[in-house]
């Protein structure tokens, strides 16, 4: 059993870096609205629409730092075959409609993919502006199955799905701890409603059903009404569908009227700020995971990512966003070497995409992707944590 103190980086440091990349009025050898496809003698430029303010904006510092992490670390080493990696990025403040404004603007821009972006409400809309222009959607964080289709070519997911980790999670309660009263908290939109499928898929196969829900609005931390009302319900267990701060305001609330229940998260969670949000209440709460530990440098993708990160951010911090972060924008590294070559033809999204169907299973240092035909997401792997002593750590099982 490993045991890890995760912190998440500092999002004042995050975002005072951020600020030139987020409000520069032009890229090196674009011009303004020139349109294109986002390769240049010098640089091939991407675009990040994510959430960089307000309520949930650790999950965007931290996925954007990571890719940043990613970028840099391939520039120090010359790049593309001599091309820098740009990242343009746009603040949509997790809101849907920001997010297509500036996913378009940044298509327009002349982006060669879009990289990072945060949600399932936001990516709802702006996928399908992306695939329209042909431009890839990359690593977006969310675990949403309407990203998931068979006809989506220029959408490339890394992390494995909600379905997924609602179905572990399931799994574990009514194997290992023979539960059944099984309730749901979760965020009153296109992500909580993935997520409360996926549990309601895996309640199904096992023949059971919610005993118990209660809903919140995104962007906000109201979570009393839901919590009361679940609290009738007499559950064993509660899967919440959210962000960390009503999350975790959630759970300190349930502690407080004494609810025994135990708490498991989906990794949009945001383990770290989660972590920092439970102070030193966290004890027992569940998260499940879609990357590594960012603290096991047995795995050699971690120990590159830690390195990268504090070339970005001295002070940063590793952590399950970030992580998830790197590990996008080192799969488009890696891909876009694979596929051109030395003083060769440019780079093109196409051959950028087809590699990766062709690739067939390739390691990125400790974690292992593969696409295909039809199959656009590059992990399935589901790791289980839990917090302990204020730290999170590796499980196989559940225990009471």
């Amino acid at each position: 059993m490993r045991m890890f103190p995760v912190r998440a980086a500092s999002g004042i440091a995050i975002a005072a870096a951020l600020a030139s990349a987020v409000f520069a009025p032009g890229v090196r050898g674009q011009e303004e609205g020139s349109g294109g496809d986002g390769v240049f003698p010098d640089s091939i430029v991407f675009g990040q629409s994510a959430v960089m303010s307000g309520e949930n904006s650790e999950l965007g510092l931290n996925m954007n730092l990571g890719v940043r992490a990613a970028f840099e670390e391939a520039n120090r080493a010359g790049g593309i075959h001599g091309r820098a990696l740009r990242l343009v990025t746009r603040d949509d403040r997790y809101e849907a409609e920001l997010a297509v404004e500036m996913t378009r603007e940044l298509i327009a821009r002349g982006v060669f993919a879009l990289i990072g972006p945060v949600g399932t409400p936001t990516s709802r809309l702006a996928w399908g502006i992306a695939s329209d222009a042909q431009v890839p959607y990359i690593g977006a964080f969310t675990g949403a199955g309407l990203l998931r289709g068979t006809d989506q070519p220029y959408v490339v997911n890394l992390r494995a799905s909600y379905a997924q980790e609602t179905e572990e999670m399931v799994k574990r309660l009514t194997e290992d701890l023979g539960f059944s009263r099984i309730a749901i908290f979760y965020q009153d939109d296109s992500y909580g409603q993935a997520g409360l499928t996926g549990v309601r898929q895996a309640l199904n196969k096992r023949d059971l059903a919610l005993v118990g829900q209660g809903t919140y609005v995104r962007n906000t931390a109201a979570v009393k009404r839901a919590l009361l009302d679940i609290r009738e319900s007499n559950p064993e267990a509660i899967i919440t569908i959210g962000a960390y701060r009503a999350a975790a305001q959630f759970i300190l609330w349930a502690k407080k009227l004494g609810m025994r229940a135990i708490h498991l998260n989906v990794s949009f969670v945001g383990s770290n700020s989660l972590l920092d949000e439970l102070g030193g209440n966290g004890d027992g709460v569940v998260v499940t995971q879609v990357v590594p530990f960012p603290r096991d440098t047995d795995i050699p993708v971690v120990r590159d990512y830690q390195a990268a990160i504090r070339q970005i951010d001295a002070s940063a911090q590793p952590g399950f966003v970030s992580l998830e972060g790197y590990l996008a924008g080192r799969l488009v590294v890696e891909a876009l070497r694979a596929s051109t070559e030395p003083g060769g033809p440019p780079p093109t999204r196409e051959a950028f995409l087809q590699w990766l169907v062709d690739a067939g299973p390739y390691d990125l240092g400790g974690f292992e992707i593969e696409y295909g035909p039809g199959d656009n997401q590059g992990s399935d792997r589901v790791f289980l944590t839990e917090i302990m002593q204020g730290r999170f750590v590796a499980i196989t099982e559940l225990r009471r």
